[in-house]
């Protein structure tokens, strides 16, 4: 078989590519890519030079219109014009502008003082890479147009009438030979523009879907201290706080930069950071973002030290401070370096430490002034070590791997249900060996599992996790639901999706049943989540009057199950000192039917997750402080207590 021979390379295989023929060969050297974000990064460099033009003073409005084919779209500014003069190459300043690679006003600090668009390429490669593009300029009195096809003019500039006022049009349509049949998704241009809008406090936006026949205007006077509250809102987030906002100019190598940043700590548990370079989105952080990221840490580290605030033995990380923690930095700066063209990520290195230095100071500052947002945010962190110490410790010592049909490894002292599915499985943690007797034998096999605990458990908010993990009540618990706890935690392992609480209805029972939520809520915080994990409500007294009963839950419902009887009626009252003195039949009536019972759904509203975590530290950490001035403040009502 003879050997191919192989193509010649030689001086004629050697292809001298120019201008927008290399922009239109390798289309992704500029924008990215031809999918759809590279078909929308056209749009951001027109947009992006409007921007500019605002951002330096000279445009108050920006309009953008997608037009009704879904493919073009129309952006326009009331900045001064793009200069229509004859250039130094003897032909349009427009045409130039928008025809040859590194033509541009950016380069030097003259004609901007800072700037999105820095290359010299945005509207050029624009320009190439559609199959249309119409510029209109007004100027000086007059009114200019141009029209270009793939890159290349279709006429020479002419004026086509007199104008007032000043500005910039650029109509264009992405070449469907490189994109294809791709279009303009409305929602990501409008969610862009409003983003704008955030960053460039006071600009004008308005945009208009020809195509849905919709017009919207953007424009935020609080610029990204709204933004803080915007992306709160669309994460679904609860902040803890109103944002801490803070602006500053300041002189760096080569010129000044001004900046601002805006955060607020919320409910969640990861951090959420923006950041914005010159107005333009950098998606891959940067310098800038490093700076925050920093200053926060420092900032919050030196407030908790100096006020003496971490519990003893506790390592805070720079995570469990910036956990849960939304924060939007902008810069303006006059050279800002961007990695690549899409400009996604600012690696100017000189404007990391002023940054960082000027943020931590006003945050610490901040922090001394509000004390009581200050409280919120550090019990906040400490919240986010110990849920972290809590995991780290979990995976080390357990592993459990039961799944709904594995019967290995359960506690001995669970009288399991048979059924195997655990939407109808239900289990009960009872008060007591003598309650769950009367529990085993009053339940429904076939979906109601009981597990009786002995006493009062331990205060999981006062033990360390290996005194929690070693204690033999809590260790059952986590291995007769099958899931782990923490990070090891998996919901579709859980053996019973009703997880219920069913203690004596007196003080003691209260008390038992505070220490398995507070354990619950510490360790096993899915479970409320989830929507699993309820308290039952057995009667504290019946009420007999000839053939019939009443059962009432407490003193309250004894009384108003009284006031309804006739004048004459000659009750029989009851006080259960347990639900060991109920019997089988009596339970199951009155708290194991799930026909009949009262079951209350541990939550946790939204909005109240800080106010939870502070409640559970005072009332059931280990400084009394807390506890004795609630005492204190309550003891008008002591003759309510159940003693």
């Amino acid at each position: 078989m003879a050997t191919p021979t192989p193509p010649a390379y030689d001086d004629k295989s050697i292809k001298l590519l120019q201008g927008i023929d290399h922009v239109r060969k390798r289309p992704a050297m500029y924008i990215g890519g031809t999918d759809g974000a590279g078909y929308h990064h056209l749009l951001w460099e027109i947009v992006d030079n409007s921007v500019d033009e605002a951002m330096n003073g000279h445009a108050t409005t920006v309009q953008v219109v997608l037009h009704a084919d879904g493919r073009s779209a129309t952006v326009t500014d009331n900045g001064r014009g793009i200069p229509v003069g004859k250039h130094a190459t003897g032909r349009s300043t427009l045409e130039v502008v928008l025809t040859e690679l590194g033509a541009g006003g950016k380069f030097d600090n003259t004609s901007y003082k800072a700037s999105g668009g820095l290359h010299g390429v945005g509207s050029s490669v624009v320009n190439a890479l559609s199959e249309e593009l119409i510029a209109t300029v007004k100027r000086d009195g007059g009114e200019w147009r141009q029209a270009y096809r793939r890159g290349k003019p279709r006429a020479e500039v002419e004026r086509i009438g007199d104008a007032r006022g000043s500005g910039t049009s650029i109509r264009f349509r992405p070449d469907g030979e490189i994109f294809g049949g791709l279009g303009f998704d409305p929602e990501t241009v409008r969610e862009r523009l409003e983003v704008s809008a955030y960053v460039h406090r006071g600009l004008r936006i308005l945009f208009k879907d020809e195509g849905r026949g919709a017009s919207e205007e953007f424009k935020a006077e609080g610029g990204i201290r709204d933004y803080v509250g915007a992306l709160c809102k669309k994460n679904a987030r609860a902040p803890m706080m109103q944002p801490f906002w803070f602006e500053k100019e300041t002189p760096v190598e080569g010129g000044t930069i001004k900046f601002e940043v805006a955060l607020a700590w919320t409910d969640a548990n990861r951090e959420l950071f923006a950041s914005f370079a010159n107005g333009i989105p950098t998606g891959g952080g940067g310098t800038h973002e490093a700076g925050t990221r920093d200053a926060v840490t420092k900032a919050l580290r030196t407030y908790i030290d100096t006020h003496e605030l971490c519990p003893r033995g506790l390592v805070l990380t720079a995570d469990d401070i910036r956990e849960g923690l939304v924060a939007v930095t902008s810069v303006f700066l006059p050279e800002p370096q961007f990695q690549g063209q899409t400009k996604d990520k600012l690696n100017n290195p000189e404007i990391k430490s002023p940054i960082e230095g000027a943020i931590r100071t006003a945050l610490e500052q901040f922090l001394n002034t509000n004390r009581t947002i200050a409280d919120v945010v550090v019990t906040r962190v400490i919240q986010a070590a110990r849920a972290r110490l809590a995991s780290r410790t979990a995976e080390d010592q357990v592993r459990r791997k039961s799944v709904v049909n594995n019967r290995l490894n359960l506690p001995g002292k669970l009288s399991d249900c048979s059924s195997s599915d655990p939407t109808k499985g239900e289990l009960f943690i009872v008060e007591g060996d003598s309650a769950g007797g009367s529990a085993k034998q009053g339940r429904d096999r076939e979906t109601q599992a009981i597990l009786p605990l002995r006493g009062k458990v331990l205060n999981a908010e006062q033990a360390t996790l290996s005194k929690v993990l070693e204690n033999q009540e809590l260790s059952n618990i986590v291995s007769a639901l099958g899931t782990g706890i923490s990070k090891d935690f998996d919901g579709s392992r859980l053996r019973y999706h009703k997880v219920i609480l069913l203690m004596d209805a007196d003080s003691d029972g209260h008390h038992i049943t505070t220490l398995l939520l507070t354990f619950f809520y510490r360790y096993l915080p899915q479970l409320i989540d989830g929507g699993w994990l309820y308290i039952a409500q057995p009667p504290l007294f019946r009420i007999d009057v000839g053939q019939q009963t009443w059962w009432a839950r407490d003193e309250a419902d004894r009384d108003r199950i009284l006031k309804r009887l006739p004048p004459r009626a000659q009750p029989e009252i009851t006080r259960f000192k347990g639900l060991g003195e109920m019997s089988a039949k009596m339970l199951f009536d009155t708290t194991l039917d799930p026909k009949r019972r009262r079951l209350l759904q541990v939550t946790i509203p939204d909005g109240q997750r800080v106010a939870t975590e502070q409640t559970i530290v005072d009332l059931m950490g280990k400084d009394a402080a807390p506890r004795f001035r609630e005492i204190m403040e309550h003891s008008d009502e002591v003759e309510d207590v159940d003693v």
